[in-house]
């Protein structure tokens, strides 16, 4: 699911790659606002809030909000540098070591944030998983040309709309050259927003159950995911 790119890809490797990769940045999204009360891939939200709280005053939360979209952009600009580079030196397994760093990242934020008090744990915390959701949401745009997007749900639930109207219209007469209805796009947002849905789910009991362990354990997913990904795609340019 991590070896092919574009058009090369089949539906089955973009339904994998939702569902372990949404489930995952669900857990740790919610983790991160359970720790902090802030969501660390929720960009709309927190461009939102640069602009309230520097209209209300507050401009020491404007300035958390702005560094929470920095984190990101930097995140997903790290992840594509990554990516162009595997891509220039011909490796099959340029996505794969993409999404191979945020598991090293997770532990060294694990690492960091364990022995600090509240509240500067739920912020190192947070501001940690914005950079590496980044990361990840990046990598995944790019291997799946946007097909699929794994750390936020608002693009997704806007074309589930657009698919269930294009569904509504699909018997007209004259379809006058719109779009036919595709149910295979349908099922893969629905199921991607529900992955992330039952990863927040998880993310937010396990937080509360093992803390920042959580995030040891979902850099152990992630690599159970990523190196059989990067053995394949050596498997594959050797051939």
């Amino acid at each position: 699911m991590l070896v092919h790119d574009g058009e090369t890809r089949t539906p089955k490797a973009d339904r994998n790659l939702a569902l372990s990769l949404a489930a995952v940045a669900g857990a740790l999204n919610t983790a991160g606002f359970y720790a902090a009360g802030l969501y660390a891939s929720n960009m709309t939200g927190n461009v939102s809030a640069i602009s309230d709280r520097i209209g209300t005053g507050d401009l020491a939360l404007a300035a958390q909000a702005l560094l929470l979209v920095l984190l990101f952009v930097l995140g997903s600009a790290s992840s594509t540098l990554l990516i162009r580079r595997g891509r220039r030196r011909a490796r099959q397994g340029a996505y794969a070591y993409s999404v191979c760093t945020e598991p090293a990242l997770l532990a060294v934020i694990g690492l960091v944030a364990l022995p600090l008090q509240e509240p500067a744990r739920g912020q190192a915390l947070v501001l940690g998983l914005s950079f590496a959701l980044g990361l990840q949401n990046a990598a995944v745009t790019k291997i799946s040309v946007a097909r699929v997007r794994t750390t936020h749900v608002t693009g997704m639930i806007t074309d589930i709309g657009i698919e269930l109207a294009r569904w509504l219209d699909d018997g007209a007469r004259d379809p006058g050259g719109l779009k036919p209805h595709d149910p295979q796009k349908l099922r893969l947002h629905l199921q991607t927003v529900g992955a992330f849905l039952v990863g927040g789910l998880v993310g937010v009991v396990a937080y509360r159950l093992i803390g920042v362990t959580l995030l040891f354990a979902a850099a152990a997913i992630l690599t159970w995911l990523a190196v059989p990904a990067i053995g394949a795609a050596d498997s594959v340019r050797a051939e």
